[in-house]
């Protein structure tokens, strides 16, 4: 210790001996060196797939939000022109909405949630954003059974908006198209003409959109002309839907009489 602590050589000896055992402790760590890189390995994959699996967990959740924001979004686009729809009816209406569908593919059925409870009567008109759907064929407590006007039992009285031209628009049993019938060949109808209900029968008030014309086949050997109307109501897609209020028909009193009373 004194020889280390007063000589030179000593000390230079030593560093030359630190020298020659460096490698030796460099082998010595090795086991160690690798031990903590493994363990740091498993770690960070440890952290790496729980990390992973909560970021996945995370994008599904962001998806699904997106989808219920892309269906709200729509669904918001559909009322706002529902809404629009509204103040063009002159006739005090009610949101209603679509809950069922009739499986036949004979039958333009659809079914809506609200009943007599709800004031529902046979014959009230049935509107979307578009135009007329159809009217009320069935009622029960709570629930609504809507006839389409596409449905072929189905007729409407309607008129030419450009001309004032009266017809019936008949279902064909097709959600595409209906006809109007009996147009005699010198009938002015023109493709694209806005065909709306004339009120005539009662049941639905003059004014709203029913179709367009979308063809006119003239045939000279026949004393009528087909004309084929599109639907402008959205049959297969809109979901709420406008009830036309009815009105109340009110009696007069009767009045008694003396000699009614003897």
């Amino acid at each position: 210790m004194a020889a280390d602590l007063y000589s030179a050589k000593v000390r230079e000896g030593r560093a030359y001996l630190s020298l020659l055992l460096t490698p030796l402790q460099w082998i010595v760590d090795v086991p160690s060196r690798i031990a903590g890189d493994v363990s740091d390995v498993v770690v960070d994959r440890s952290l790496l797939v729980k990390e992973n699996a909560k970021l996945k967990s995370e994008a599904l959740q962001l998806e699904r939000k997106v989808q219920q924001n892309a269906a709200l979004r729509e669904e918001n686009t559909r009322l706002r022109a529902l809404v629009r729809g509204s103040k063009r009816v002159d006739e005090q209406v009610s949101l209603v909405e679509l809950i069922g569908v009739n499986p036949d593919p004979f039958q333009h059925q659809v079914i809506i949630n609200q009943g007599s409870e709800n004031g529902v009567q046979l014959g009230q008109p049935i509107l979307d954003a578009g135009g007329v759907m159809g009217q009320v064929t069935e009622t029960s407590h709570y629930t609504s059974r809507v006839m389409l006007i596409t449905d072929a039992r189905h007729a409407i009285p309607v008129e030419i908006n450009r001309n004032g031209f009266r017809s019936i628009a008949l279902g064909k049993g097709q959600l595409e198209e209906l006809e109007l019938d009996h147009v005699p060949d010198t009938a002015d109808v023109q493709k694209g003409d806005l065909i709306i209900t004339s009120g005539l029968g009662g049941r639905f008030p003059r004014g709203y959109p029913v179709a367009v014309v979308s063809e006119v086949i003239r045939d000279p050997g026949q004393q009528f002309t087909k004309v084929v109307i599109t639907p402008s109501a959205l049959l297969d897609k809109s979901r709420h839907l406008l009830l036309v209020e009815m009105p109340e028909v009110v009696q007069e009193p009767v009045a008694i009489t003396d000699e009614a009373a003897e």
